[in-house]
C-alpha cells in the first residue's frame, strides 16, 4: 500500500485506507466517518453533493406579494433574507442531509431557553442565531419511531444537540430521500433517509483504483527504452564505462540535440496504448455507474460539453433542468422554514408605519391584518434554468403588454370607479414586471384615481345637410 513519508514518519491516506478496504463490496453501507472522508477527500465527493445544490440555488427565487405595496414589501423581505444569510444555512443543511442522509436546521435566541417556543410576533425583538446540525450533533434524537400504529411513525419529533433540546417550532429535520421501514442508516445513526453515497460506495471505491492506475501510467509514460548492443562476456572495464556514457547521452538528449546509435540499436518509449484504452473505458463506465447510483444525470458528473442537436444537446439540457427542478422542489421545506421567519423580521410594526405614511389606503388597516394578507399572498417561484435570449424575452413581454392594453380597453368602459381602480392597479403591477421593456416602475395615486372624473369631451359640430349651402 502506498504511503506518504515526511521526515521519516509514515502517513497513510485515510481515503485510500477506507476505500481500498477489502470489506467494501457491492451493497456495503457507508458509516458516518466514511461519508465525511468521501466528501472531504474523494475527487467526486464534493461534486456529487454540492453541484446539484449550486445549480438549484444559482438563481434567486422570484418573490411576489400581490395586493400589497409590492416593491417596498419585497425589498424589505429580500434585504432581511440577505442580512441573516438564509441561503448559506439552507445550503449547509441541504449539504449535510445529502452527505449523511439527515440533518437539522434550528434557531435560537441569545439568553432564551431552546425548549420554549418563541411567539412569532416577538421574533424581530430577539437576537436570533441559526445552526445546521449533522447526525453526530443530533445523535439519539433522530432515530424515529418504528411502531406503525404510533402517531409519530417515522416522523421526527424532538431535536436534541449535545443534550440541549429544541422546541419543535424552532427546528426542521431534513432527510435525503424518505426513510424506509426498519432500515437503519449507519451514516445518520437512525431510521432516517440515506446518504447520497450509499448506493455509489462500490463504484466510488473503483474510481480510486483508476486514480492509482493513472498515477502509475503517468510515471511510466516517460520511460525511454534504449535497445543497445550489449558488450560481450569478455568486455573489460573500459567497455562498461562506454556503455554507461551512451545511456547518459540518451537520458540527457533534448530538442535540437543529435545523438549517434548503430543501425542495430533503437530508442523507443513504452507502448501504453492498450492501457490508455482500458483506462478510458473503465473510467467512463465507473462514472456512469456512480451517476446511476447517486442518482443524477451522467453529464453533470462527467462535466461533458453539450453537443448541438436533438439527441445529444437539447434533450440532455432538458433532462438536467428537470433534475434540478426536482431538487428545488425537494428543498421547499427549508425555504418555507426561513420564509416565515424572514417575514416576521422584515415586516415589523415599524416598517408598516412607514407604509401607512406613504400609502393612504393602509392608514386604516390594522398591522395584523396587513401582515397576514401579505403572508398569505406571498409567492416564490424559481426562474427557469433555460435562459432565453434578450430579444426573445422582449418579444414575450411585448405580447403580454398588448394583452394588458386589450383587457383595459375592453373592461374599463363598463366598470364603476372602485373596480376601475382595481383593474388599473392590476395592469400597473403586471407592467412593472416587464423589466425588459421598462426600466422604471409605473407609480400611480390610486386614491386620487378613484375619485377622478374625466371631463366630458367637447361636442363636435353637426355636419351640414347635403346641398344646404352651409359651409
Amino acid at each position: 500500500m502506498a504511503e506518504i513519508t515526511i521526515q521519516g514518519s509514515k502517513l497513510s491516506s485515510s481515503l485510500k485506507d477506507l476505500l481500498m478496504a477489502d470489506d467494501i463490496v457491492p451493497g456495503a453501507a457507508p458509516s458516518y466517518q466514511l461519508c465525511k472522508t468521501i466528501y472531504s477527500f474523494h475527487p467526486l465527493g464534493s461534486k456529487i453533493v454540492d453541484q446539484p445544490i449550486k445549480l438549484a440555488m444559482s438563481q434567486k427565487r422570484k418573490i411576489s406579494i400581490p395586493d400589497s405595496p409590492e416593491e417596498r414589501v419585497r425589498e424589505a423581505f429580500e434585504r432581511k433574507w440577505e442580512e441573516i444569510g438564509a441561503d448559506k444555512y439552507i445550503a449547509n443543511t441541504w449539504r449535510l442531509a445529502k452527505i449523511y442522509g439527515a440533518a437539522a436546521l434550528v434557531y435560537g435566541a441569545r439568553g432564551e431557553d431552546t425548549k420554549q417556543p418563541i411567539a412569532p410576533e416577538e421574533l424581530a425583538k430577539k437576537d436570533l442565531y441559526f445552526n445546521a446540525l449533522d447526525p453526530l450533533n443530533t445523535a439519539g434524537s433522530l432515530v424515529l419511531n418504528q411502531d406503525p400504529n404510533a402517531p409519530d411513525f417515522q416522523k421526527p419529533t424532538i431535536v436534541t444537540a449535545a443534550g440541549q433540546t429544541y422546541h419543535p417550532s424552532r427546528a426542521l429535520v431534513f432527510f435525503n430521500e424518505d426513510p424506509l421501514y426498519i432500515e437503519y442508516t449507519n451514516s445518520s445513526f437512525g431510521y432516517t433517509g440515506r446518504s447520497v453515497y450509499q448506493r455509489a460506495l462500490y463504484p466510488l471505491k473503483s474510481f480510486v483504483q483508476t486514480m492509482v492506475a493513472d498515477d502509475m501510467v503517468s510515471r511510466k509514460v516517460g520511460v525511454i527504452v534504449a535497445k543497445m548492443t550489449q558488450a560481450g562476456s569478455i568486455a573489460d572495464k573500459a567497455m562498461a564505462v562506454f556503455q554507461g556514457l551512451k545511456r547518459s547521452v540518451v537520458k540527457e538528449a533534448e530538442n535540437d540535440n543529435v545523438i549517434n546509435i548503430t543501425p542495430e540499436e533503437s530508442i523507443e518509449t513504452l507502448n501504453l496504448l492498450n492501457a490508455d484504452g482500458a483506462l478510458t473505458t473503465a473510467r467512463k463506465n465507473i462514472l456512469e455507474n456512480i451517476a446511476a447510483a447517486v442518482p443524477q444525470p451522467a453529464k453533470l458528473l462527467n462535466s461533458e460539453s453539450y453537443a448541438e442537436g436533438f439527441g445529444e444537446g437539447t434533450e440532455d439540457a432538458k433532462d438536467i433542468v428537470r433534475y434540478v427542478e426536482h431538487e428545488q422542489q425537494m428543498s421547499k421545506p427549508l425555504f418555507t422554514f426561513f420564509d416565515r421567519i424572514v417575514m416576521r423580521l422584515a415586516w415589523t410594526e415599524e416598517f408598516y408605519a412607514t407604509i401607512q405614511a406613504e400609502v393612504p389606503e393602509y392608514k386604516k388597516v390594522p398591522y395584523v391584518k396587513a401582515f397576514y394578507d401579505w403572508a398569505n399572498a406571498f409567492e416564490a417561484e424559481w426562474p427557469s434554468l433555460l435562459v432565453e435570449p434578450e430579444s426573445k424575452l422582449v418579444e414575450v413581454e411585448d405580447v403580454k403588454l398588448k394583452s394588458i392594453i386589450a383587457a383595459l380597453e375592453e373592461l374599463l368602459p363598463n366598470l364603476d370607479p372602485d373596480n376601475k381602480t382595481l383593474l388599473i392597479r392590476w395592469a400597473a403591477s403586471n407592467i412593472n414586471e416587464s423589466k425588459h421593456l421598462f426600466s422604471n416602475p409605473l407609480v400611480l395615486d390610486y386614491e386620487a384615481l378613484k375619485n377622478y372624473e374625466p371631463p366630458a369631451p367637447p361636442e363636435s359640430p353637426e355636419a351640414p345637410p347635403p346641398f344646404s349651402g352651409r359651409s
